[in-house]
């Protein structure tokens, strides 16, 4: 019998390695990389064929039918809106987030609505049958074509699948399955590979939507394997912070559809709520004729969505000023201030500076740069930012504002939401619509400089 040969993979990145390394090369952790061994076993547990024993059929791009996708709506119009309009038949849709975020959550509250016209299959390898029974009765999740599965045996699993024939699958969690024809322990990254190699053929063979939940490392990874998100066709992430109610659902690879899409929820008694209005959410409770503080409007796919950017600037009692920043890339905020500073005169050298988006969004767009700096520069000057001025551009290094993406939108949207003063970039000013120009006083602004004097006009 021939020895099985060991591969060292990283526990963080999935670097895989001949030998073992005390810190990673891929991703430079100390201790991550684990021993496994390698079974010649290839992809969907199936033993390989000899070279020339079989062939494959080609098929010409004309001869291939061009339907249409067929999706299968989940009840849940923001769940709906990130996965492109619903679940598509045959797909492999993988769930990631931080622990308690409300995954287990979500996919059992969609079971509901699924169970009115379809067979849908549970399986748990981390919870008893009784355990999600108590779990359903609390959502209040009580269809009858919901089936139950406590098992960890891919084997097992599939045959039941292929047995019981249902229409949506779903899996809780990767990380728990068991492929016995591989010697490594659940949750390494051969048995993570293998059982969502299992689970794609199968999905695709049987045209069966399968939903996969997978745990995340301290990094905000998804654990062990990156390669996870290659195999599957759609990667969701739940994100959201723990003392904090609301939850939101951003798509980060979707073959069937847009990956700029977000829906936003509320985690209440009776499970995760929808949030129709973001907007109203995360302006409810904003404080009056207070300085430092701004809003911001971003786009989050199709849909813009306002945010108020809180910034604190006040001076140090260290030789060194403190920078901390919450929901804004730490990297860029330094950028902001050191434009201020060169460009613009503002001085932050012997201030603590520090900058918070309410409600616990993230704002990874360019166009909360202005925003941030008049955050930033109203709480050092201690000047009001009036409560119906929003503000919006990107800031370049010389101290421009960059035209921004899909700025009537934006405009439309907070004139809406009751901000009839908007101060954008100028390049945008000259595409606007006549009657955009009118609705509310839109000023256009070359400078940091220029759209700070705007607002103490």
């Amino acid at each position: 019998m021939a020895k099985a040969k060991s591969l060292y993979v990283c526990s963080e990145c999935g670097y895989e390695s001949a030998k073992w390394y005390g810190k990673c090369p891929g991703c430079g952790e100390w201790n991550t990389m684990n021993e496994q061994q390698i079974n010649s076993v290839s992809p969907g547990g199936t033993k390989s064929r000899k070279s020339g024993s079989y062939s494959a059929k080609v098929m010409r791009l004309s001869e291939i039918s061009g339907d249409i996708e067929r999706r299968i709506s989940t009840g849940v119009s923001e769940f709906d809106r990130v996965l492109g309009g619903g679940i598509v038949i045959g797909s492999l849709v993988l769930i990631s987030g931080d622990p308690g975020i409300g995954k287990s959550t979500i996919l059992l509250q969609i079971c509901e609505h699924l169970g009115k016209s379809r067979k849908v299959l549970y399986v748990s390898g981390e919870e008893s049958a009784s355990q999600i029974k108590l779990r359903a009765g609390r959502l209040g999740v009580t269809t009858e074509n919901l089936g139950i599965l406590a098992e960890t045996d891919i084997g097992v699993i599939v045959e039941t699948i292929k047995t019981d024939k249902p229409d949506v699958v779903i899996i809780d969690s990767i990380q728990t399955m068991v492929y016995d024809e591989i010697s490594s322990t659940a949750g390494s990254i051969t048995q993570v590979r293998e059982c969502t190699n299992i689970l794609m053929h199968l999905a695709k063979s049987l045209e069966i939507p399968i939903l996969v939940v997978g745990h995340v490392n301290k990094d905000g990874a998804i654990a062990g394997p990156k390669v996870l998100e290659h195999i599957v066709d759609t990667v969701l992430y739940f994100e959201g912070e723990r003392n904090y109610s609301y939850r939101i659902l951003r798509g980060v690879k979707n073959r069937f559809g847009s990956t700029n899409e977000i829906g936003v929820f509320e985690m209440k008694q009776n499970g995760l709520q929808e949030v129709e209005n973001p907007s109203l959410l995360m302006l409810s409770g904003r404080p009056k004729n207070v300085s430092g503080t701004c809003v911001a409007c971003v786009m989050e796919g199709s849909r813009p969505i306002l945010a108020e950017v809180q910034g604190l600037v006040t001076a140090t009692g260290f030789g060194t000023p403190r920078r901390m920043s919450t929901g804004f890339d730490y990297n860029r905020m330094a950028m902001i201030l050191a434009v201020l500073e060169k460009r613009a005169g503002y001085y932050f050298n012997s201030m603590d500076t520090y900058i918070n988006v309410i409600g616990g969004l993230r704002l990874d767009e360019p166009a909360a740069d202005l925003t941030v700096a008049m955050a930033l520069v109203s709480s050092l000057k201690d000047i009001v930012v009036k409560d119906n001025i929003i503000a919006f551009g990107e800031i370049g290094l010389a101290g421009e504002i960059r035209a921004v993406n899909n700025c009537e939108q934006r405009i439309s949207e907070s004139i809406r939401l009751g901000f009839d003063k908007c101060i954008i970039p100028f390049h945008n000013y000259k595409g606007l619509s006549k009657n955009l120009k009118v609705s509310a006083d839109i000023i256009p602004v070359r400078s940091v400089r220029e759209a700070f004097n705007a607002i103490t006009e």
